[in-house]
């Protein structure tokens, strides 16, 4: 039996009975949400029938993430990032407050691997995303223009590991001698490769630059597997629903299962506790979730407290 304490108890009661509810001063309009549809049909010939079945092996965890833009905290939706413009820039949340108070909360919930985003390398990101890595000292990891020549700083200002895309890749390719030089940089314990991807031509292509630009590396069981050998984990968003709240890309997370040697995180589409459950079930229990704007910390529907409530169930039950 899983034993709350007072503070979570008190919080999943609030959060259940003051929904929409952040928490903190935030800019978000709280405006009323309609239940979605929590399944998106990956596998017509064998459907979820339930997103209880007894038969998953629950050990999905939650991996909390902290996004930064311009300084700020943000949630924004992914595939409106360009390096060119804001013009077109979809900001779902924009928080009153800084890094560290997401990092010293998570801290307190006892949820280490989470990562924080750096959407753009200005200086007031920089600053926002290191004070952030000293509230949760080794146990963050931080994303974002990382390269061999800045890997050192970031790990000194306290980075559990290292996320790297871009850098990786040149003209859409995979630059193989550019990952050998990380690894040789960083280490392949401390190095997660974040593999985000859209369907393109039927498959699953890793997309670079804010996620503007397909490579030609598609995300299967050879390229997972090859590339496992160079880093700790993947972290890898579905572009075509991240930041939408329109329900998950079960088609993907079913692969990352079924083919990542190594352990791997997804994000993208959730929007109510029950997509969480349909990751941990189309993920065979082997992949682990980040939830952004669905979250009450960021403006969303989703309670924190019954997230953080759910990952003790799940690690209670390893």
């Amino acid at each position: 039996m899983t034993y709350l304490p007072f503070w979570l108890v008190e919080r999943i009661i609030m959060s259940s009975t003051l929904r929409p509810h952040c928490g903190i001063s935030c800019s978000c309009s709280h405006k009323s949400r309609q239940p979605r549809s929590v399944v998106r049909c990956f596998d017509p010939q064998n459907p979820v029938t339930s997103v209880n079945d007894s038969s998953v092996n629950k050990t999905c965890s939650f991996r909390p993430c902290i996004d930064i833009h311009k300084g700020q905290v943000k949630q924004i939706v992914g595939s409106s990032l360009s390096a060119s413009s804001s013009d077109n820039l979809v900001t779902n949340f924009t928080s009153d407050q800084p890094a560290e108070y997401y990092a010293s909360l998570y801290k307190q919930d006892d949820l280490p691997g989470g990562h924080i985003i750096m959407l753009g390398a200005d200086d007031e990101s920089r600053a926002a995303a290191k004070k952030g890595l000293l509230a949760y000292n080794g146990f963050m990891q931080i994303g974002g223009g990382v390269n061999p020549d800045n890997a050192a700083e970031w790990l000194d200002s306290g980075a559990s590991h290292l996320i790297v895309t871009s850098y990786i890749f040149q003209d859409g390719e995979l630059n193989e001698d550019r990952l050998k030089e990380l690894v040789k940089a960083v280490g392949r314990d401390r190095l997660v490769l974040d593999l985000s991807c859209k369907k393109h031509d039927g498959k699953y292509h890793v997309a670079t630059d804010r996620w503007q630009k397909i490579s030609s590396l598609a995300v299967d069981e050879q390229s997972l597997t090859k590339l496992g050998q160079s880093c700790a984990e993947f972290l890898v968003h579905g572009i075509d629903v991240e930041g939408k709240q329109s329900g998950i890309d079960g088609e993907l997370v079913e692969l990352l299962a079924d083919q990542s040697p190594i352990p791997v995180t997804y994000a993208g589409g959730v929007s109510s506790m029950d997509d969480v459950e349909l990751i941990n079930r189309a993920g065979q229990g082997r992949v682990d979730v980040t939830i952004g704007s669905a979250l009450d910390l960021f403006g969303g529907p989703v309670s924190y407290a019954e997230v953080v409530f759910w990952h003790l169930q799940q690690r209670s039950s390893s």
